[in-house]
């Protein structure tokens, strides 16, 4: 458990050291619009579900590192109805081999009302755990299935070059913060 926090730790630090100090809300609000925009620009076809949900959940900057052990952390916002309703830090760690460290942003969508009021309700909301996130993975034509779309709850990690398939989001968790 220690070397687990001391990797967060260090992953917070490579964090807070990317951009000086925690980003303040108008910050992570401007880092959201632009995540969601380079997201419809990699997959046309997700604003529609990203517009009609019940709430978002972006965390533009999510920096992972490891040596040996890992972690992840990030901060973002919720949006429901296109607002910012609060703001959130996403927290992992991870054992195994890994060497390296790199920075995606992840997108939680909850399609039903249901899902997001649970999410809301929960102190320390845990991936996999609280809730099962369908990670999406397109369609050969960029179109998300039909039956995914369902989902009450849906995860996007988009990297550099845009969305990434391999990516997990279980056992993640995310914290309500100030800003």
């Amino acid at each position: 458990m220690n070397k687990l926090l001391i990797a967060l730790f260090a992953v917070a630090l490579l964090a807070l050291g990317q951009t000086g100090h925690a980003a303040d809300a108008r910050t992570i609000d401007k880092r959201v619009q632009e995540t969601l925009q380079n997201l419809y620009r990699h997959a046309p076809a997700l604003r529609p579900v990203v517009n009609n949900a019940a709430g978002v959940l972006v965390f533009p900057r999510v920096y992972k590192a490891g040596i040996g052990i890992g972690g992840d952390y990030g901060e973002g916002a919720l949006l429901e109805g296109g607002r910012t309703t609060g703001y959130y830090n996403i927290v992992s760690g991870s054992v195994g081999f890994q060497l390296g460290a790199q920075r995606r942003a992840q997108i939680i969508v909850f399609t039903d009302r249901d899902a997001l009021a649970r999410f809301k309700a929960t102190n320390g909301w845990k991936a996999g755990v609280d809730a099962s996130v369908v990670l999406v993975d397109l369609g050969a034509a960029g179109n998300i299935d039909t039956n995914t779309a369902r989902e009450p709850v849906l995860g996007f990690v988009l990297g550099e070059k845009g969305l990434m398939y391999n990516a997990t989001l279980e056992g993640s968790k995310i914290t309500r913060i100030q800003r």
